[in-house]
Formats: C-alpha cells, structure tokens, sequence
C-alpha cells in the first residue's frame, strides 16, 4: 500500500457464493485460482492504479481472504448483497479519487481495453459523471470497465433505493442521463459483438470456454490480449461454440421493466 491516497482504485468484486456455479472464483486455470487469474490481467494494465478486491463479510469468503494473503493482494471485506456499500466504503477506506468497478467473473478482461476506458476517462473527466464501454456495450460480454469518481457514488449510495441499484452499484447513475453525464467507449474495431461473444463465467460450459482459451494462449503469454483470444476463435471456432447458448444472458433480463436506459433487445430474457 503506497502512503499516499491513490488517485483510481480498481475494485474487483468477489463472492463463492454463486447459484449457478458456486465457488467459480476458486475453479483452477493455468494451475492458480480463477480470482488470482483476473487479477493478473487487471494488474497488467498500463494506468497507474491500486487494485482491491472486495469480497463479503460472509465466512464462506474467508476463503477469497486466503488467496489475497497468498498473494499479497490487498482485500475489503464488506456487505453481502449490496454492492454499492461495499464499493462505496472499500473507495473510502484507500481514499481514492475514482473508482473502476470490475466485476470478478471476466477473467479474460484484456488490459487494453481497461486502459482505453480509463485514458478516455482521464482525459475527459471535465466531462463526464461516469464512463464504462457498457451503455451501449460492443466489447465481447466480459470485458466490463465502469469508472466512476467517488463523489458521484457517494450520491448513489446517499439516495440509491431500489434493491438492483444497490445490488449492481451503478444503475441508479447511469438510469439518469438528465442528471449525469454518460460517457461511453465503443471497441475500436467498430464492431459489436457484445451480443454474440460471452467471455464471462456464470455457467459451466463458460468455465469449459474460459479453460480452453487458457489453455491455448496462455502458456505463450500470461497477459494476452483480446485480438488474440479473437484469432484464436477464428482459427477454432468450435471453442466459440462451447458457450454460445448463452450467449446475450446477463442481469438486466431481472429487470428489463424497470430499466429505461436498456434496449430489450440487448439482452436475452430467459436462460435458454
């Protein structure tokens, strides 16, 4: 821990607890733990940054605590469910300026794609209230980068009062474009595959994917990129195939109703 407040603290958030694939933070990939895998390419990126990772008070988390110890990384332990008091007291506590909200289940998140999200930040923070490649996404679904200064998710902590804005941190900033200023940074190849490519964990047959583009890339290079992982698809598209069923399911199908900012066709709307 440097001595000094950092200035962007990149807040990873991570539980055992999952309905549908429990404990999948502590599946293996390359031999260490999914968490330590994710916070290896997060700690890749270029930006100058402190990395935390927030888990729960729960006891079923002592065991994210053990792999922080293990690997020296530095952890918050905070409320279970709602994640907008523990991003929001996890920033408090290092004191930083901005946080980045990165979700634990991308561990094929590339580096690049965090720093162009949090340069475009950087050099337009005059600008904007909040910044992500989400609204709308075109990234492949697991390259999730939200960044927002403190002072604005103190106001949603202050005033947030529907159970998803305190579950998923964000949504009561980024539902009120009349208030806050959006940003929003598109994958520079001008496509949009954020629909057609999963690379999130929340399935088995995610993990089976996710394992397979380890096994492939990362022997060669442990901070391979999303170019690369792209070639890779390119060249065997049948590991592309392992978890395209699921692909376009995320949280907003719960909510599709309630959320005025998000397309329904952005989403699928049942597990198929």
């Amino acid at each position: 821990m440097k001595n000094s407040a950092p200035e962007i603290l990149i807040i990873i958030q991570a539980r055992t607890g999952s309905g549908r694939l429990p404990g999948k933070i502590l599946l293996p990939l390359a031999g260490k733990p999914l968490l330590y895998r994710m916070y290896e390419r997060v700690a890749a990126s270029k930006t100058e940054k402190e990395i935390v990772i927030a888990t729960t008070t729960e006891k079923e988390d002592d065991a994210v605590v053990e792999i922080c110890k293990d690997y020296s990384i530095k952890f918050f332990r905070g409320h279970p469910q709602d994640l907008l008091d523990r991003h929001y007291k996890a920033a408090l506590e290092s004191g930083a300026d901005t946080v980045v909200k990165i979700p634990s289940d991308c561990p094929l998140i590339c580096p690049d794609v965090i720093d162009n999200v949090l340069n475009y930040y950087i050099e337009n923070r005059d600008n904007f209230d909040f910044v992500s490649n989400l609204h709308p996404a075109t990234h492949p679904d697991g390259n999730d980068v939200e960044v927002i200064p403190v002072r604005v998710l103190g106001e949603a902590w202050n005033e947030a009062d529907r159970d998803f804005e305190r579950e998923h941190t964000t949504p009561f900033i980024w539902e009120r474009p009349e208030r806050y200023r959006i940003g929003n940074v598109k994958w520079e190849t001008g496509l949009d595959f954020s629909m057609t490519h999963r690379f999130v964990i929340d399935y088995r047959e995610d993990y089976e994917f996710i394992s397979r583009v380890y096994d492939e890339l990362y022997g060669k290079d442990s901070s391979f990129k999303l170019c690369d992982i792209m070639k890779l698809l390119e060249r065997k598209p049948e590991i592309m195939e392992i978890n395209s069923n699921r692909a376009g399911i995320n949280w907003y199908r719960n909510y599709i109703d309630q959320l005025k900012t998000i397309d329904r066709s952005r989403t699928r709307t049942e597990d198929q």
